[in-house]
C-alpha cells in the first residue's frame, strides 16, 4: 500500500467505528437529514436547469424572450434603412416575429437579418408590410 492509501484508511475506519457505534436512532435520523439534503441538492440542480434553458449571452446576462425582443428592439435604433418604420418585435421560446411596416424591400431584409443576428434568435417570422409609416390617431 502507498502512504497516501494509509492516510486515507486512518480518516476512514475511524468514522466507519463512530458509525458503527452511534445508536440506531441515530442512524435513521441521519439517513433522514441526508435523504433530505439530497432531496434540496435535487431541487436547486432542476430550478438552475430550468433558468439556464434560455441560456446566457456572451455577457453573462440569461436570454430570456424578454431580453431577446429588448436587444432587437436596440439594434434596429439608427439604422438608416429603418427610419420611419414602425416595427413591433415579439420573441417566444427564442423564435423572433417581426410585425408592422417599413418604407422599402431593402428594410424588410435589413430587419430580419439584424434579428436573426441578435443573440439568442433561432427564427425570425418577418410578417412586415411594405408601405408609409402609420399614422396614429389622436
Amino acid at each position: 500500500m502507498t502512504k497516501s492509501m494509509l492516510r486515507g484508511i486512518r480518516y476512514i475506519i475511524p468514522g466507519l467505528v463512530l458509525l458503527a457505534a452511534t445508536p440506531v436512532s441515530m442512524r435513521a435520523a441521519t439517513s433522514q437529514v441526508v435523504e433530505k439534503a439530497k432531496d434540496a441538492v435535487v431541487n436547486s440542480v432542476t430550478i438552475a436547469a430550468e433558468k439556464t434553458k434560455d441560456g446566457l449571452s456572451k455577457s453573462g446576462e440569461v436570454m430570456t424572450d424578454e431580453w431577446i425582443t429588448a436587444r432587437v428592439h436596440q439594434r434596429f435604433v439608427g439604422e438608416d434603412l429603418l427610419k420611419d418604420s414602425d416595427i413591433s418585435v415579439d420573441s417566444s421560446h427564442h423564435v423572433v416575429t417581426l410585425t408592422g411596416t417599413v418604407i422599402g424591400l431593402s428594410g424588410r431584409s435589413k430587419a430580419t437579418r439584424i434579428a436573426m443576428g441578435t443573440e439568442g434568435v433561432n427564427r425570425v417570422v418577418n410578417r412586415l408590410t411594405i408601405g408609409p409609416k402609420q399614422k396614429t390617431k389622436t
